[in-house]
């Protein structure tokens, strides 16, 4: 197991503290609120040029001109990207020029009470979480190869252990709509979709993926949940929950590590059975066979199939 000299209280300045990144290009999606925005501060101060990848587009312009005036880093900028839009999708990265050293796929939706439908028809948990980063990062892979050495990180959660990819119906045709379930196979997705280009592009282009559970943090995300069940002994601060992503999108500690779970700033020990504090990292989310399966299925969509 990989590990670091972080921990469970670490946050993203600190684990990116002392590190250079100037003249790298990141995309940070989801970062006008929570941990997207801690993480696109923390790869901004290390000299990174930011860029957020945002619904909202206001909000999104708040979020930069309070880290530009923080560090006083001109190099945070905002471009729209609705990940429920593949339309947007498209014309985000059909926008995009030159390498992307960076991909942070964070954004995402948790837990929505009734059953919406995605591009495709896709479960709408499955269609944002998975599917609109699956195409953004498609969307970027030939920016991504020109960096040369280029990291993605996806955002998973330890809801994955809720559930598999149900690949016999994914988008729940047939198994009744269950919110929990459908946010856990959307964040197993998210953990096989490091694998998928792991496996792809890590010989290919040199760029390497990781997937990370950030921790339990009280973030806009669970407005459907009625807020935050996690025990308080668990719970993380918005900085300590975007250091996991952090050290993954920056730190030189993770230069050859790909196709991994982090938690906790560490690599997560692989659990055989769904343990009561949710630590872990289960067989079915590291699985090349089914992120491999998952990929041909998003690669249908896109492809008009």
């Amino acid at each position: 197991m990989f590990t670091t000299p972080f921990g469970f209280q670490s946050t993203a300045a600190q684990v990116l503290n002392g590190v250079d990144i100037s003249g790298k290009r990141a995309i940070v999606t989801g970062a006008s609120s929570g941990i997207g925005v801690e993480t696109a501060r923390a790869l901004a101060v290390a000299g990174a040029e930011v860029t957020l990848a945002v619904r909202d587009v206001e909000a999104g312009h708040r979020v930069a001109a309070q880290i530009r005036n923080a560090i006083g880093n001109a190099q945070v900028q905002v471009r729209p990207l609705d990940l429920s839009d593949l339309n947007t999708v498209r014309a985000f990265t059909e926008g995009w020029a030159g390498p992307v050293h960076i991909l942070v796929n964070n954004a995402g939706i948790m837990a929505t009470p009734t059953l919406l439908r995605g591009a495709g028809g896709w479960e709408g948990q499955m269609a944002t979480n998975y599917l609109g980063h699956f195409a953004l990062t498609l969307g970027l892979e030939a920016s991504l190869a020109d960096a040369g050495g280029a990291r993605v990180v996806c955002l998973s959660s330890s809801a994955h252990l809720l559930a598999p990819v149900i690949f016999d119906d994914p988008h729940f045709n047939f198994v009744h709509y269950d919110p929990l379930v459908a946010y856990g196979q959307s964040k197993t997705a998210c953990a096989l979709l490091a694998v998928g280009i792991t496996h792809l592009w890590r010989e290919k282009y040199g760029v390497t993926a990781n997937a990370v559970n950030p921790g339990a943090i009280a973030t806009n995300l669970q407005k459907h949940m009625g807020g935050l069940r996690t025990p308080e002994n668990r719970r993380k601060t918005v900085e300590q929950g975007a250091a996991t992503t952090a050290l993954l999108a920056g730190s030189p500690l993770l230069n050859e590590t790909s196709g991994r779970y982090f938690e906790d700033c560490n690599e997560a020990q692989l659990v055989q059975a769904r343990p009561d504090d949710f630590r872990g990292v289960a067989p079915y989310a590291l699985n090349a066979d089914s992120a491999a399966r998952l990929w041909q299925l998003g690669s249908r969509v896109l492809a008009g199939g």
